[in-house]
């Protein structure tokens, strides 16, 4: 069992950076301007975002775990069919409902390449595509090649 690092990309810190700041300076400007209750929607957009952050990835033997902030979504390897390293498979999507880079890319999203797929990323370029039976997952692991081969590992321990 080996946790990997969701290590952020330059535009996912910098889409962050920017967009905190932004809601913070709008609440301040509404709070200042006795409008109390609308400060609350900027910051209730912060700290949304910021509870579905996607943390880490970790590899058991019998799912992968996907580490939140205050809990972890299980994928059950069952019905993996294969894993695939694919750097910038997400390019050209379209979000359907999710969080499209506040601290996080995670959700529903379609692309050509992929079709439907749901999204724990923090990482566009270090992509990796589980093709589950009904389902199809992406991921971004610190170790894409590393956390492809444990995967491998536990699929085959447990055929």
């Amino acid at each position: 069992m080996k946790t990997y690092k969701a290590p952020w990309s330059t535009s996912l810190v910098i889409m962050s950076s920017l967009v905190t700041l932004i809601c913070i300076v709008l609440a301040i400007q509404l709070f200042v301007s006795s409008r109390s209750w609308e400060a609350l929607v900027p910051l209730t957009i912060i700290f949304g975002a910021l509870l579905f952050t996607v943390r880490g990835y970790t590899v058991t033997a019998d799912a992968i775990l996907v580490h939140r902030l205050f809990w972890s979504t299980r994928l059950p390897l069952t019905d993996l069919q294969s894993a695939e390293i694919a750097p910038g498979v997400m390019r050209g999507g379209l979000r359907l409902f999710g969080n499209g880079g506040l601290f996080s890319f995670t959700g529903f999203f379609p692309n050509r390449s992929l079709g439907a797929y749901r999204a724990f990323v923090t990482d566009p370029h270090r992509t990796v595509v589980l093709h589950f039976a009904k389902k199809t997952v992406v991921v971004s692991p610190s170790a894409p090649e590393d956390f492809r081969n444990e995967i491998d590992t536990a699929t085959q321990a447990n055929p």
